[in-house]
């Protein structure tokens, strides 16, 4: 009999590191593009939209692995929506009874989780393809390479475009006000979380040069 695969083998320890950087599901597939766009004016929106994505993500990506084998092809996206749509609920419920002042600036992009690209795409091209422990990683990985967007991004826009950080006036507490300095109005507003996610991509992609390489 050959010897069980290790849990963190090295094959297992790509499916988290592969979506932080050469495979990340924003600057590198282009999926989830949208809540990056409408949740990064402040920084603890961004965080609670990424765990809620994560918490959503690993539960679905275990359960469909779990039930691939016993799930009709024909209705596969059914139960991977109802999956998703659950888990969502619960996300949204959680949310609205411990972080109400957050879900209320969420607004409803946490509902629009269902619809986020990222979910679906997991759970069809890997969930339904692998078992559970890898999907449990292939999850955390991808959440982890949005999550990670998200925050960079939410990061400046709020500190250049407010000059605060979790509402902390961070500009104001260093001086740089005093040397003249004006928050950047630009970035609080939609177009520059598109122009940023696009410096990310530029800076990663001049790094990753086999991003750009044609296969």
């Amino acid at each position: 009999m050959s010897e069980k695969e290790p849990l963190f083998s090295s094959k297992n320890l790509k499916l988290i590191t592969d979506p932080l950087n050469t495979n990340n599901p924003i600057t590198v597939q282009v999926l989830g593009i949208c809540s990056a766009l409408a949740i990064t004016v402040k920084l603890e929106p961004a965080i609670v939209m990424a765990l809620s994505v994560m918490a959503v993500l690993v539960v679905a990506n275990v359960v469909i692995s779990l039930l691939r084998k016993s799930i009709p092809p024909r209705i596969r996206i059914i139960v991977q929506l109802v999956v998703i749509a659950s888990m969502v609920i619960l996300v949204d419920q959680v949310l609205k009874a411990f972080a109400y002042d957050v879900s209320k600036q969420l607004s409803v992009f946490v509902g629009l989780i269902i619809t986020n690209c990222i979910l679906m795409g997991r759970l069809e091209a890997f969930a339904m393809a692998n078992k559970p422990w890898p999907s449990f990683l292939d999850a955390i990985g991808n959440a982890s390479g949005y999550g990670l967007i998200l925050i960079i991004v939410a990061f400046f826009r709020e500190l250049l475009g407010s000059g605060t950080l979790f509402d902390y006036p961070v500009l104001e507490k260093i001086g740089l006000y005093k040397t003249g300095y004006e928050n950047n109005g630009l970035m609080i507003l939609p177009p520059m979380a598109l122009i940023t996610i696009g410096i990310i991509i530029w800076v990663q992609r001049s790094k990753n040069r086999e991003l750009i390489e044609e296969k």
